[in-house]
């Protein structure tokens, strides 16, 4: 089974996503460009299904967002796009992948195909008030950089004082200039005040990390969004470069080609989906070979109970990352 270095040398595969010509993605998956055949899950409480697999821009993209050459960038947003994917998630404080991201997007004429989520926080990151004028400011910027008029999601960050900023969002929300709500949070330490701004609040969503290595998210708060109806961003399904640095020089196992994960992008991406409460799992990236790696662990099946715990056994004997 070839690891993900090896699957994306292959000749055919190779060829089309260095050049990424739309006809040529065509024949490197099988499908139609913007062919919506991706598994997808619906957002609670509604009739809108989302792809399970989007795009996150907190790492690499976020540097590369701020090299000043885009050109990369737009290959992943158009591969994202062209292969039936919808989700980009952002955030102010994530450099200027904002901009660049509404840049791209309305070049290529795409900005209504895609899924824009991003945030709100002007508490920082220990918390504290939030003066409502700058988080206004700061939300307005947003608008701005992005060039459009509605913005599908924004989520108060990392669980930064609730009680101004999702007033804030809930009057946009009222206004329809914002689609969903919700709050994020990537740190263990906030999971119990995630939890009950989770029962305080009328969320649409909330942003997590969770991983195969990282399944803390699994004890309370994936149960408890699905008790109460709120969609689920995953974050850093890949514990950033953890998990492929856990794997390295080993080869994706045979059984997992069972789900399709035929590269260890997919097989730590598909378990990440595989929660039954997750509704997309959004890697970061700036490569637009990976872009269409990780799109893949949207297409086929998802592993059952029995393969999930197995690739958690997998992943715990793997040696832990330098």
């Amino acid at each position: 089974m070839p690891t993900r270095r090896e699957w994306l040398q292959s000749a055919a595969v190779a060829g089309a996503v260095l050049t990424l010509d739309p006809l040529l993605l065509r024949a490197a998956t099988g499908r139609a460009p913007g062919a919506q055949d991706l598994l997808a899950r619906r957002i609670p409480g509604t009739d809108e299904h989302l792809p399970l697999i989007g795009l996150g821009s907190s790492a690499s993209f976020r540097r590369m967002a701020g090299s000043g050459d885009l050109s990369a960038l737009a290959e992943v947003m158009r591969t994202l796009v062209e292969n039936g994917a919808s989700v980009f998630d952002t955030a102010p404080s994530y450099g200027d992948s904002e901009e660049a991201a509404g840049t791209i997007a309305a070049e290529l004429g795409i900005a209504d195909q895609i899924f824009w989520a991003t945030k709100v926080n002007v508490a920082g990151r220990r918390g504290g008030s939030a003066d409502p004028d700058r988080a206004r400011a700061q939300i307005e910027r947003s608008f701005k950089r992005l060039r459009v008029s509605a913005i599908d999601l924004i989520q108060v960050h990392n669980l930064g004082d609730p009680p101004t900023q999702m007033g804030i969002l809930e009057e946009l929300k009222a206004e329809g200039r914002v689609r969903y709500v919700g709050i994020t949070s990537t740190s263990k330490r906030q999971y119990d005040a995630l939890a009950q701004a989770m029962r305080d609040y009328e969320l649409d969503f909330i942003g997590i990390d969770y991983a195969v290595d990282n399944r803390s998210a699994a004890d309370a708060i994936l149960p408890l969004a699905a008790e109460r109806g709120i969609g689920v961003l995953v974050y850093v399904p890949f514990g950033r470069t953890r998990l492929f640095q856990r794997a390295s020089g080993r080869q994706v196992p045979e059984w997992a080609a069972e789900f399709g994960a035929d590269s260890w992008a997919r097989f730590f991406l598909k378990f990440a989906a595989a929660h039954p409460a997750v509704t997309v799992v959004t890697p970061a990236t700036s490569n637009p070979e990976h872009m269409l790696d990780n799109i893949g662990a949207a297409h086929g099946r998802l592993p059952d109970e029995d393969e999930q715990a197995r690739m958690v056994e997998l992943v715990e004997g793997l040696p832990e990352a330098g």
